[in-house]
């Protein structure tokens, strides 16, 4: 795994060495950013289950100013560190080691928002609906921001939150699919 673009371009990440997180590979994180937008001037993101945090770090290399890295797994947490230490980036991020839905809860006592929100977590264990439902009331995302969601392309998004919309949505092989939910008005309607 290495970072593709913008400042921190052709670093290395170390994965998480065990079978229960499984990496977003560079193909599909390539495909992902120039679907949101290959660049960013500033803003913030939430990486809520983080893994070796090669989302949140490809974001800020592209020019996210912070980043905020959850994920449950002890052994995740360890390889967050090395990789944000080895890329000196320890200014720019907070790394926690929680459940999905205590970390909003303590994200919504401090005020935080976010221009990018990256969720995912190991398929078939969480409910996006549950997510999507929690984070939309805490109302935890910036006007146009994103919740980019990884998942089974088997799974079907029923019910998008009101206030979002359908932004993307694509297929990658059997077991990836991508998709972004925008918050705010839809400029195609």
């Amino acid at each position: 795994m290495r970072v593709i673009a913008g400042e921190l371009k052709g670093n290395r990440i170390q994965p998480v060495p065990n079978q229960l997180t499984r990496p977003t590979g560079d193909k599909i994180k390539e495909s992902l950013f120039q679907m949101i937008g290959p660049f960013f001037e500033g803003g913030t993101c939430l990486d809520l289950f983080a893994g070796s945090g090669a989302l949140a770090i490809e974001a800020i290399s592209r020019g996210i100013d912070r980043a905020i890295l959850v994920d449950i797994q002890s052994k995740a947490i360890s390889v967050i560190h090395q990789n944000i230490n080895h890329l000196h980036l320890q200014d720019t991020v907070e790394i926690y080691r929680n459940d999905a839905f205590r970390a909003l809860k303590a994200i919504k006592k401090r005020g935080l928002t976010f221009n990018l929100i990256f969720l995912d977590p190991p398929y078939h264990k969480v409910s996006y609906q549950k997510l999507l439902k929690t984070i939309t009331e805490m109302d935890i995302i910036e006007e146009q921001g994103l919740i980019i969601c990884e998942h089974d392309p088997q799974m079907v998004f029923e019910n998008i939150p009101s206030g979002y919309h359908l932004m993307k949505r694509e297929s990658y092989n059997n077991t990836t699919q991508i998709t972004i939910l925008r918050k705010g008005v839809n400029e195609d309607e």
